[in-house]
């Protein structure tokens, strides 16, 4: 039988097991993690294989749709007409 918990029920204090000795000792331990600020710069030096580094602002222009278009309505990619699955239906062939 599953045990219920009381949630509105006030909490006991939190007892801590560690002293304060305890703390400072574990902490003067050589085994403890250090980090070291300088590996967190590891990620900047690395380049990936056949990236580019553009320091270029990249442009597109924009066409608007065309009268000869639709955008298809399950993927939204805009297609020509004779890509239409059904007539007076837009979706295109390659979501049907």
């Amino acid at each position: 039988m599953a045990t219920t918990t009381d949630y509105d029920a006030p909490r006991g204090s939190v007892v801590e097991d560690d002293s304060l000795e305890e703390l400072q000792a574990r902490r003067q331990t050589p085994n403890s993690a250090v980090l070291d600020v300088d590996d967190l710069d590891i990620a900047e030096s690395f380049t990936l294989a056949g990236a580019e580094q553009l320091d270029e602002e990249l442009t597109v222009t924009v066409v608007p749709m065309q009268l000869d278009e639709f955008r298809c309505d399950r993927c939204f990619l805009v297609r020509h007409r004779n890509q239409r699955s059904q007539p007076g239906r837009d979706v295109c062939r390659d979501c049907s």
